[in-house]
């Protein structure tokens, strides 16, 4: 029932018993005539007349409140939907290869929990050994990893971005953050862990760390791309070309290296 029909009802229905109560009036100044017989009826009609009252007024108040939450509602309504709406355009910009890891570590997830109530179970709770906390480590931050949206990529003119799909822009986008990862990893290295098939290109990376332009960002060498998205071939070179006119790569050159830096668009 729309609030409108339940406002016009409840009308009707206090309008009922206020005519009932008029006629009641009436009895009860005819029958004032003869108050021997009468006191304890009109005592008994007046107290359920005034129950009436009472669950009528209580419905009135009930009715004006969920009329004055009707607003509200529609507005988290609107919120929902706008939320949603943000959520699927995120989630399409997503590579398969990010949701299939998510859907992983959220089935390694349910896996611990279901081995932590099944040691709940077997009561070996209390055989647990307490273990020290963890000390926090500063790691470093990882590598800008900005996904392109699909309406970046439908404002790239049709030469420039070929037959590249937003599945392509993204799974490379992975590869370099992954690229520049491992180099992050060899420049933090400590000379004693390196080995003879790492330790040149490990003191090579730190030297191009320090330079103008490169120093405190994440990069990798041209030389590090090897796949599995992108590549040196025609489409990996149309890839980079979108990806620096978008503004999420620069690249300058250091000696006999091209260095490819991840920025932040």
């Amino acid at each position: 029932m729309e609030v409108k029909e339940a406002g016009t009802s409840l009308v009707a229905l206090i309008s009922s018993f206020n005519s009932r109560v008029a006629e009641l009036q009436q009895l009860v100044i005819a029958r004032n005539m003869y108050p021997a017989g009468s006191v304890s009826d009109l005592t008994a009609i007046d107290a359920s007349l005034k129950g009436m009252e009472l669950q009528v007024q209580n419905i009135k108040n009930r009715l004006r409140e969920e009329t004055r939450a009707i607003p509200k509602a529609k507005k988290l309504i609107e919120a929902a939907l706008q939320q949603q709406k943000k959520l699927e355009s995120i989630s399409a910009c997503v590579p398969s290869s990010v949701t299939e890891t998510i859907t992983k570590s959220n089935h390694d997830a349910n896996k611990c929990v279901q081995r932590d109530e099944y040691k709940h179970d077997l009561g070996l709770d209390s055989l647990k050994l307490e273990e020290p906390a963890p000390k926090e480590k500063k790691g470093r931050p990882a590598p800008p990893m900005w996904y392109v949206t699909a309406d970046e990529l439908n404002s790239v003119s049709s030469y420039m971005k070929q037959r590249l799909t937003l599945e392509k822009m993204n799974a490379a986008i992975e590869d370099m953050a992954s690229y520049a990862e491992a180099n992050a990893h060899l420049i933090a290295a400590p000379r004693r862990k390196l080995t003879e098939s790492n330790i040149d290109k490990a003191l090579e990376l730190k030297e191009i760390s320090t330079t103008d332009g490169v120093k405190g960002k994440h990069f990798f060498l041209e030389s590090d791309i090897k796949g599995p998205s992108l590549k040196l071939d025609n489409t990996g070179k149309a890839l980079l070309t979108v990806l620096r006119h978008l503004g999420r790569i620069s690249e300058t050159r250091i000696g006999h290296n091209r260095v490819i830096i991840l920025l932040r668009p």
